[in-house]
């Protein structure tokens, strides 16, 4: 029997009803040894998370106000979970240092970062687990990047000592031995590099939803569940905006070659989805595994004849934006074109300026602007080497009336990434899912 690994997130533990599904899941398997929780969640549509409140203490204590409101009502949430669920858990003297701390000006990382760490108590306590602070064995060099290596040979060897543990999610320590965090969501980093360490043979991450859909259910009615996915899927469909795990958490277990299930709290039944290695073998052949994208795009079209033998043109172009702080999204070229797909919210104001430079260092024949375009990703191994794929997709898009702006495909095959208007947007992706995705007769 392997180790598992389980992450708990905001939602799962945001009450003791959620406390009370959470211990069921892990007692009913025995191999679920390390669990990573998340502060608590939302209770409901007008609540606030835990994190929130927190920072919200940061700020006010920051700008020499009182943020004792505040807290009180974060105590408070912790204090109803202990008491709902019968815990003689006493977290005054946690809650007496947090604090002092705040008040005695702590920094926005340590603050946020407490969430975690008294819903990790609570849970250690709830289970009857050890309880390990990860500030301890996940690590943060001085440049603020995370350190795998020395994370990797001290997380390896501390957790070996505990049969059972809880580990708050989020968190490490930086050399000087101050709490650094994660970005956003990072507790599922957290989840992915205690799997790793344990050498785990599965990382669970528990969540409100079973597992990823393939398209957007706000876009596409009732779109089909993805049972399976391989890392390279996923991070096609993640950059095109499909979020369910944090990018970075994949990382640490992809290397380790340990898959991912991600499951519902909610549904413990639902088998979810798994994120798997690809393994190169191709699962149905013409099949498409989700479609994903984003509005707010602008493309940048320069056309110079005989651009294609003029030596360093490509860098200059490249230049210009970068002169800017502008990072592409995608840049498909012919023999006297190319083009710069840009997101708006790294032109930001920018754009004016951005074309002179284009003039003045690339000297092009013509520059085309074009504004409000939306990018669609369809993606799937079953794509590669499959004849007529594009044709279904494109047909499809040209039988609703609609208009590709721009068509891009990676050398792997395994997605297809096409601009429309902003406004077509919607109605391009139920397009696609129709054209790939079998109507069920009893629906």
């Amino acid at each position: 029997m392997g180790t598992k690994v389980a992450k708990f997130g905001g939602s799962s533990l945001s009450e003791a009803t959620q406390f009370r599904k959470v211990r069921a899941i892990v007692e009913e398997d025995a191999s679920r040894r390390y669990i990573v929780p998340s502060a608590p969640g939302k209770r409901d549509p007008k609540d606030e998370k835990i994190t929130d409140l927190l920072y919200k203490c940061h700020a006010l204590a920051k700008d020499g106000h009182s943020f004792l409101e505040v807290f009180a009502r974060i105590k408070e949430r912790y204090q109803s979970i202990c008491t709902e669920l019968g815990l003689a858990l006493d977290l005054s003297p946690e809650f007496d240092a947090i604090e002092k701390a705040i008040a005695a000006g702590a920094s926005a990382d340590y603050t946020a970062s407490r969430g975690e760490y008294l819903n990790g108590k609570i849970l250690a306590a709830y289970l009857g687990y050890a309880f390990v602070d990860p500030a301890t064995m996940i690590f943060f060099d001085q440049h603020g990047q995370f350190d795998a290596e020395k994370t990797q040979a001290v997380l390896s060897r501390e957790l070996a000592r505990y049969e059972r543990a809880v580990i708050p999610g989020f968190y490490g320590s930086s050399p000087d031995g101050q709490i650094r965090t994660f970005s956003r969501g990072g507790s599922d980093i957290t989840g992915a590099i205690v799997a790793r360490g344990v050498q785990a043979s599965l990382y669970e991450n528990w969540t409100d939803v079973s597992g990823f859909l393939m398209a957007d259910p706000r876009i596409v009615p009732n779109p089909k569940p993805i049972r399976e996915i391989t890392y390279r899927e996923l991070r096609e469909l993640a950059y095109m905006g499909a979020t369910v795990l944090h990018d970075e958490a994949i990382f640490p277990v992809r290397e380790a070659k340990i898959p991912i299930n991600i499951k519902n709290t909610n549904d413990p039944g639902d088998p979810g989805t798994l994120i798997v290695n690809d393994n190169g073998s191709i699962r149905t052949p013409g099949s498409i595994t989700g479609i994903a994208g984003r509005k707010g795009f602008t493309i940048i079209a320069i056309e110079k004849t005989l651009m294609h033998s003029e030596l360093g043109f490509g860098r200059k172009l490249l230049s210009v934006i970068e002169e800017h702080g502008i990072s592409f999204e995608h840049m498909p070229s012919g023999i006297d074109t190319i083009s710069l797909v840009i997101a708006d919210s790294q032109l930001n104001d920018k754009l004016e300026q951005v074309l002179i430079g284009i003039k003045r260092v690339c000297k092009p024949d013509a520059i085309e602007v074009v504004r409000d375009i939306a990018l669609i990703a369809t993606v799937g191994l079953g794509m590669a080497y499959t004849p007529g794929i594009a044709a279904k997709l494109f047909t499809a898009l040209a039988e609703a009336g609609i208009n590709v702006r721009m068509i891009d495909q990676g050398s792997s095959e395994i997605n297809i990434i096409v601009g429309v208007e902003n406004k077509d947007f919607e109605a391009a992706v139920r397009q696609i899912y129709q054209a790939f995705v079998p109507r069920d007769p009893d629906k």
